[in-house]
């Protein structure tokens, strides 16, 4: 089988802040080496790897280092790892949408890629002239887009509107007619991040099935990026885990979820931010030891975040997700429905469930804070506080019975 996609030894960084060697001879220096020698860059110092749960002390962090790994033509294969592992920079390095700071990339093909939303749209031109030009853009003739025109708006969905500007379209619309404009052109290679979340339940599984038929029917390769485990197992056959940056796996896609859900049970009940601004800190109070928590037993955590100002009225808020990154329920406290003194400096707050009745397995929480009055987002904190979910041996008949749904009662907070 041939090779359809061979990355060799790839680097990416990213400078932060200011960009360039503050001379002009240090930019014609630089110029001269990376464009015209094809150097390394001389000003390029070596950066840190990119975790941005700590604070770094270099303005260069590396998005991806050293990646290596081969997909064969025909290939479905997945690309898994939490937020900032450095998933979608991989994805606009293979799309070339930017270019690696070291490495090779070689690719057969052409690559059609479905990084956000809109992405290769422009929001002035109707739904069929972003078809049309989407098309001459991956090399086709117009006879040849004509002749897959009718089965492109036939899978979007979106024959209604095919006349209107994009720019008038929902998200969800958007994204329909951009899947399908990805996947019937006929590119050998597809490349799709997590875009597909916008659609409903059933577009997802259309879309799925669709890129099962390419990679398997039509013999063309599929990159697949997905927080939907699920999703990727059923699709794929070989995947890579990121991580900061990383590659720490290479194989199987059922080997691969096994690592990645197991690194992340291994996992503390407890954030803390160095650095003591945005969250400082967030501690979960299971009701057992070892991060255990029984079924209908009693559920806090506690949020320290810090003001930034005299008067300022925050808006924190939890999610709690299951092991395969599915939001199961969220708590928000806002400050401007609570009286207490908003000095600057840090504010403590738990939220009590007395009864969390959730089913057994894994799950972690995702923290959001915010401005009340201007919804202005001021940190987010992803993937910290996993806990397991056990059901006490003599509720365990009643539990498993057909229909016995997940509840949550609301939280209460309290101001400490």
């Amino acid at each position: 089988m041939a090779t359809a996609i061979e990355v060799d030894n790839l680097y990416k960084a990213y400078q932060l802040g200011q960009y360039g060697t503050q001379t002009i001879s240090g930019d014609f220096q630089r110029w001269w080496m990376t464009k015209v020698l094809r150097q390394e860059d001389p000003f390029l110092k070596i950066g840190e790897i990119n975790d941005r749960r700590i604070k770094g002390e270099s303005n260069v962090v590396w998005s991806l280092r050293n990646i290596n790994f081969t997909v064969q033509q025909g290939e479905a294969f997945g690309i898994i790892g939490n937020n900032g592992a450095g998933k979608s920079t991989l994805l606009k390095l293979l799309s070339r949408v930017t270019s690696p700071t070291r490495g090779s990339i070689r690719m057969k093909g052409r690559v059609s890629s479905l990084l956000e939303v809109g992405t290769g749209f422009h929001p002035e031109l109707s739904g069929k002239e972003n078809i049309f030009l989407n098309g001459v853009i991956l090399g086709m003739r117009k006879k040849e887009i004509h002749r897959r025109l009718d089965e492109i708006v036939d899978f979007a969905g979106v024959e209604k509107y095919l006349e209107t500007p994009v720019k008038r379209y929902s998200s969800g619309m958007y994204v329909r007619l951009a899947f399908a404009v990805a996947a019937h052109l006929d590119a050998e290679i597809l490349v799709v991040d997590e875009v597909l979340a916008v659609g409903d339940a059933e577009f997802q599984k259309k879309c799925l099935g669709k890129m099962n038929d390419i990679s398997k029917n039509e013999g063309r390769t599929v990159l697949f990026v997905s927080h939907n485990i699920q999703a990727v197992s059923s699709l794929t056959n070989k995947a890579i885990i990121l991580d900061s940056g990383e590659l720490i796996f290479k194989g199987k896609t059922e080997d691969g979820i096994s690592k990645y859900l197991g690194l992340k049970k291994t996992k503390s009940v407890e954030y803390r931010n160095e650095s003591g601004e945005g969250i400082v800190s967030v501690s979960l109070k299971t009701s057992e030891p070892n991060n255990i928590h029984r079924f209908g037993q009693k559920f806090s955590v506690e949020i320290v975040v810090n003001l930034p100002q005299t008067g300022f009225k925050p808006a924190i808020s939890y999610q709690v997700f299951d092991e395969f990154e599915n939001p199961v329920f969220h708590e928000l406290f806002l400050g401007t429905e609570h009286n207490f003194e908003t000095n600057s400096g840090d504010l403590k707050i738990i939220s009590e469930i007395n009864n969390l009745r959730l089913y057994p397995g894994d799950y972690y929480l995702k923290i959001h804070y915010a401005d009340s009055f201007s919804k202005i987002k001021i940190d987010t904190i992803s993937d910290v506080c996993h806990f397991k979910v056990e059901v006490m041996e003599a509720l365990r008949d009643y539990y498993w019975q057909p229909g016995v749904a997940k509840y949550v009662e609301k939280g209460k907070w309290k101001v400490l």
